[in-house]
């Protein structure tokens, strides 16, 4: 069985294959609620597969852990905060696949990286200045920039969760609204990337998707994990703990 997982792709070895299913479950847990925790597949992938053919093995990986959480946090989305992106998202998306198709495999590395910075420093530039002088969640221009910002991460390197987590956090959305409006517009922004990349990039195909229907069974139990996890934080300490994750793991993509 190992031997037949490995010659799917001529990258992976035993311990890159150890790596590959601790991603797994770490991509189970993250979509539970413990999202700080994604950031931290994204260099390890990119050390496996590649920068831009690691994000046609995780799509579909996020895409089974998007159902699954969905399942689990369905009627806890708050749908008025997702309508009020999309759009934006979606524009993100087309000119992140376009723009992907222009730059090589380091420029398209510290693209990736570079979002993810940015977004970092907002969110907890955000979070540190005094209540009256956050940013305003209602304010015109705070949603559309977060959603293009957002969908073009996600389309360049599937690291778009510390800008929809800052999102989030703005909305002051309670801890399973937050999980639960965030599963519903992963899944829906995940399912739209799957067909353009796979006809556009051209970087998910019958070995990746083998891979990925073999990590099913490790994300289902990094989902039931992450819910448990989850279940044990009070609202507040959950907040600073998604910040502070997001900030620890976003670290290895200087690595």
């Amino acid at each position: 069985m190992i031997s037949y997982i490995l010659s799917l792709n001529q990258n992976l070895t035993p311990g890159f294959l150890l790596l590959f299913f601790v991603v797994a479950l770490v991509v189970g847990m993250a979509k539970a609620g413990l999202s700080g925790l994604g950031l931290a597949i994204i260099p390890v992938m990119a050390l496996i597969f590649g920068a831009k053919e690691s994000t046609g093995v995780i799509l579909p990986m996020l895409i089974t852990a998007d159902i699954m959480a969905v399942i689990y946090y369905h009627r806890n989305a708050v749908w008025k905060y997702i309508l009020r992106i999309l759009p934006w998202v979606t524009l993100g998306i087309v000119t992140a696949l376009i723009t992907g198709n222009m730059i090589n495999n380091s420029q398209f590395r510290i693209v990736m990286i570079s979002i993810v910075w940015i977004m970092l420093i907002l969110m907890v530039f955000n979070d540190l200045r005094k209540k009256e002088e956050s940013l305003i969640p209602d304010n015109r221009y705070f949603g559309p920039s977060m959603g293009f910002a957002g969908g073009f991460a996600t389309m360049i390197g599937n690291s778009a969760g510390p800008v929809f987590t800052l999102y989030f956090l703005a909305m002051k959305l309670p801890k399973k609204e937050f999980i639960g409006t965030s599963a519903w517009l992963y899944l829906i922004m995940n399912t739209g990337k799957l067909p353009l990349q796979a006809l556009v990039w051209k970087n998910i195909t019958l070995s990746s998707l083998t891979l990925d229907l073999i990590a099913v069974p490790v994300i289902a139990s990094g989902i039931f994990l992450g819910i448990h996890i989850v279940n044990l934080f009070p609202e507040k300490a959950y907040r600073y703990f998604v910040i502070i994750t997001t900030l620890g793991s976003s670290v290895l993509l200087f690595l």
